[in-house]
């Protein structure tokens, strides 16, 4: 046991070598796990509707990592593979692929339209699912690699207003288990990080709102909203050899949102 133990240390968290696609990183949340993946050593790409670059640009090369960036419509199920395949042809290789990409509508569930949840699903859910099994194709071949999804306080709780997202996050959830019960075998291990309340530009209208904010932080017991910078050691262990014996795990991160 002694031997086992004295065979840890800090370099298991370190990406050096590694290659990480992010979806949606150039903004919010994404925008800090591509900068935390490139902290720990990782080249990243990036992928994103827009093309609002520079600062994530800056941000990566700042810490001596490589940056690449592909704009995709992750809605068009026929770009998924040019996601795969320009990362292949920029890299030569993928090793972390976080699904962060997402989108949320809100309105009272009698008023929902089909359109609207069509078009969070699709960015939600079935983009999720299908760039993880083009990814997954090329991790089998390598016999290594790490997917790190992104669920929800949603993807435990109901909500309101939110239909498909909260429909969306619930299954994400049950493919990050789906995936890692498939692929375990291959060294690949699935996981998912649930985000808690989020200061960013998403969750702008909810602080904005004095009574709902109010409402919101009297139950976390830390007190505040989450910050991005919260979440980016978080996005690191999961992507790491530090997480290779966590496998199809929701991982909260949520200033205790859930225990309460």
């Amino acid at each position: 046991m002694a031997e086992k133990l004295t065979d840890f240390s800090l370099d298991f968290f370190s990406l050096k070598g590694k290659v990480a696609i992010v979806t949606g990183g150039n903004t919010g949340l994404g925008q800090g796990y591509a900068v935390a993946l490139a902290k720990a050593g990782a080249d990243v790409f990036v992928v994103s509707y827009n093309t609002d670059w520079d600062e994530t640009r800056e941000l990566v090369e700042q810490t001596g990592q490589k940056i690449a960036f592909l704009q995709a419509d992750l809605t068009d199920r026929s770009q998924l593979k040019k996601v795969v395949d320009n990362c292949l042809d920029t890299y030569g290789r993928i090793d972390v692929l976080v699904n962060n990409a997402g989108t949320i509508r809100r309105a009272p569930l009698i008023e929902y339209t089909a359109e609207d949840w069509d078009a969070v699903m699709e960015i939600n859910l079935n983009a999720v699912y299908l760039l993880s099994q083009e990814v997954a194709k090329v991790m089998v071949k390598q016999k290594s690699g790490k997917i790190v999804n992104i669920a929800s306080m949603l993807s435990f709780q109901g909500g309101k207003f939110v239909p498909p997202y909260t429909a969306s996050k619930h299954a994400v959830a049950g493919i990050t288990k789906a995936f890692a019960n498939e692929l375990a075998e291959h060294n690949i291990q699935i996981n998912a990080i649930a985000p808690g309340y989020v200061a960013t530009a998403n969750t702008a209208p909810i602080r904005a709102d004095e009574a709902r904010n109010k409402e919101i932080l009297s139950r976390i017991p830390a007190g505040r909203w989450a910050n991005p910078a919260d979440l980016m050691g978080t996005v690191v262990f999961l992507s790491s050899t530090a997480s290779d014996y966590v496998n199809g795990h929701i991982l909260a991160i949520d200033g205790g949102w859930l225990a309460r």
